[in-house]
């Protein structure tokens, strides 16, 4: 007997993604039910070889639906998600209305799965920050290996990480460019073609971006409290994936050499490492991938202990949408969860 699955935000990137992961994988579901809003009603979506029209969320009955991938926003999930919950169907929230509930785990399935037993007090598991996500899968076997005192991160991170709309004004405004049209930014602070913008979701008291924030507040509830986390948070005219130049202070000694064998060898990681012309990944590679790709591993010699990496991922995948099915995969692998509807 398979699950009864829905998509909430079915229209979105990483809606469609989602329903994109789902297939591929083979996820074990009967049914796969598409919702948006109201003006999203009819509205088709792919599911493998199938066509979907989409159902208004806001009449959903999910008492026979057993897992709903959340990816309808921070404020429709604050609203709709423990309604939800209530009904008996375990939420997998894609925004950041949830992460920092004490009551709900966040989780990375390479990271912390023995975390996702958790979600019994609200039905409700919470999928980290894109950034966060990619950076984790990377950084825990080497945690595990030699602890992990300090990281300073500086992310490039592609515009799909704001939406349909930001990939638009990119495609847009990099048009003008070339044909000497005025370029208008609207989704961006600043014109995003050609560009670099440090500056992801709102300033804080501090002088940090809430995007900034969040990488540490995250990285302290899933990996470890005690390691300190900084981060510069950038935006870079590309349309997909996220990079991330990370450099970590560890407790214990540890090589390059040995990092190398350990991602080689860690869950999500795929290690692409020469140390010659186009031997590392970019962004473009990285898209429509699973993995998290290492590159540039090398000591750093201005402190004890201290390493360097270069870590690349598909945001719409591992980011978001992937996490969530491997969250639901691993609801199942553990036994956490049976089908609502039985086989008469």
């Amino acid at each position: 007997m398979g699950f009864r699955i829905a998509i909430a935000g079915a229209t979105g990137n990483v809606g469609r993604e989602m329903l994109n992961i789902l297939e591929e994988r083979g996820f074990p579901a009967d049914e796969v039910v598409a919702l948006a809003s109201r003006r999203s009603i009819g509205t088709e979506v792919s599911y493998g070889d199938r066509t979907l029209k989409v159902k208004a969320l806001d009449n959903y009955d999910f008492s026979d639906t057993d897992i709903c991938l959340m990816s309808a926003g921070g404020n429709v999930s604050k609203e709709w998600s423990p309604k939800i919950g209530r009904q008996g169907c375990v939420v997998i929230d894609n925004s950041s209305a949830w992460r920092y509930d004490q009551d709900v785990p966040l989780i990375v399935p390479e990271v912390n799965p023995d975390a996702v037993s958790g979600f019994t007090k609200r039905n409700i598991i919470a999928n980290p920050n894109c950034s966060t996500a990619q950076m984790l899968v990377a950084l825990k076997p080497l945690h595990d290996r030699a602890r992990i005192r300090r990281a300073v991160v500086a992310t490039y991170q592609s515009v799909s990480g704001a939406g349909k709309e930001a990939m638009d004004e990119l495609f847009t405004q990099t048009r003008a460019v070339f044909v000497a049209d005025p370029v208008e930014a609207k989704k961006f602070t600043k014109r995003i073609a050609f560009n670099v913008i440090p500056h992801i979701d709102v300033f804080m008291e501090d002088g940090q971006t809430k995007e900034e924030w969040k990488m540490v507040a995250e990285t302290k509830k899933i990996l470890d409290p005690k390691i300190k986390v900084t981060a510069t948070c950038v935006r870079v005219p590309v349309f997909i994936s996220h990079s991330e130049a990370i450099n970590l202070e560890f407790d214990e000694p540890i090589t390059a050499d040995e990092a190398r064998d350990i991602l080689r060898e860690a869950p999500g990681c795929l290690v692409v490492d020469k140390r010659e012309n186009g031997g590392y990944v970019t962004p473009i590679e990285a898209a429509g991938e699973d993995a998290t790709y290492i590159s540039r591993i090398r000591e750093d010699p201005t402190i004890d202990n201290g390493l360097n990496l270069w870590v690349v991922s598909d945001n719409l995948r591992k980011g978001a949408a992937l996490n969530a099915v491997q969250i639901a995969e691993l609801l199942l692998e553990r036994g956490l969860i049976e089908p609502k509807r039985k086989v008469a």
